[in-house]
């Protein structure tokens, strides 16, 4: 099968006052029509940054696409012109963004910020977008949507914001959906209410779906394909099956032993150290100074990534270790 979204070689730097930042580097993936695939990894590993990228929506001057290629449908989203660029954005590609406060206009009801979209893209106004409008909040299960899309974002919560958000990602029906943190600050329930809307709509409109998650709980339910990012780079893939129970990296291990529910009511476990300063990356693995079965040539080198499985990859020189 032919992949909706390949993402090649990807890197992305940020120039500083103390000098370039790499904050995604060499990432390849690929998600196929009808997928989610989910990007996981603790803050700061470049999850948003490549997600961000994909679209070119990076503060321009700032960031920096050193190498790479997104193909969307064979076509290359980085070479395209910015009024070709505005075309994609919204229509073939919808984006939930991590803050919805902050990506909703505060100054405008969410009403007039959905049929925006409809107008640029569709070329829908009038009363008939009004009524694409009502259409799509109800759709998404807000409750008397004639009401609400007359309303500002400060008047939601942030469920009801991110259903807007969700709202305005699937009005031109796209093909890919960017659910950057979808839940981020939901309580539990709601939590799972988006979610499984995302699943619904994604089976009726038949769409890929590029989730960024640090939460394995949420991946377990919804992604069948998972990559595991760490200081910018891949260090593993897989179908999630694999990946969460028979992980061939110690950082996804690592991951998975801190989301261990402890029945005894012990200190769960952890990663110890902390997650190198971009500015200071060392020479070799960079998960190395905090791994347990790190050696001599895991400080010197980048390890490759490589086959270890069925259609499951890891950069690590001792992943044949952990298969035992």
């Amino acid at each position: 099968m032919t992949a909706l979204l390949r993402v090649e070689d990807l890197s992305v730097h940020f120039a500083t006052a103390r000098g370039t930042v790499r904050a995604v580097e060499g990432l390849s993936f690929a998600v196929e029509r009808g997928q989610t695939v989910a990007l996981v990894g603790e803050s700061g590993s470049g999850k948003s940054t490549a997600a961000l990228s994909l679209l070119r929506l990076l503060p321009a001057g700032a960031a920096r696409i050193a190498s790479g290629r997104v193909l969307l449908d064979g076509r290359d989203l980085l070479a395209l012109s910015p009024r070709d660029l505005r075309d994609v954005r919204g229509a073939a590609v919808g984006m939930i963004f991590q803050d919805p406060m902050m990506a909703l206009n505060p100054v405008y009801t969410v009403g007039r910020q959905i049929a925006e979209t409809l107008r640029l893209h569709l070329g829908v106004g009038g009363a008939a977008a009004e009524a694409r409008v009502v259409e799509l909040l109800r759709r998404v299960q807000v409750p008397a949507p004639e009401q609400r899309m007359r309303q500002y974002p400060h008047n939601l919560s942030g469920g009801m914001r991110q259903r807007v958000m969700m709202a305005m990602a699937l009005a031109c029906r796209p093909s890919l959906l960017i659910a950057d943190e979808p839940t981020t600050a939901l309580d539990v329930t709601v939590q799972a209410q988006v979610l499984s809307l995302i699943d619904e709509l994604k089976a009726e409109l038949g769409m890929a779906v590029l989730l960024i998650t640090h939460d394995l709980g949420v991946v377990w339910e919804t992604a069948q394909r998972v990559v595991v990012l760490y200081a910018g780079r891949k260090v593993e893939e897989g179908p999630v099956a694999d990946i969460l129970t028979r992980p061939r990296h110690p950082y996804t291990a690592g991951l998975l032993r801190a989301a261990q529910w402890r029945e005894d009511g012990g200190r769960l476990a952890e990663i110890p150290g902390t997650v190198p300063s971009p500015h200071a990356m060392p020479p070799g693995c960079a998960f190395a100074p905090r791994c347990a079965l790190a050696e001599e040539r895991c400080r010197q080198a980048v390890p490759p990534t490589i086959g270890v499985g069925r259609d499951h990859l890891a950069a690590c020189f001792r992943s044949a270790e952990m298969a035992a």
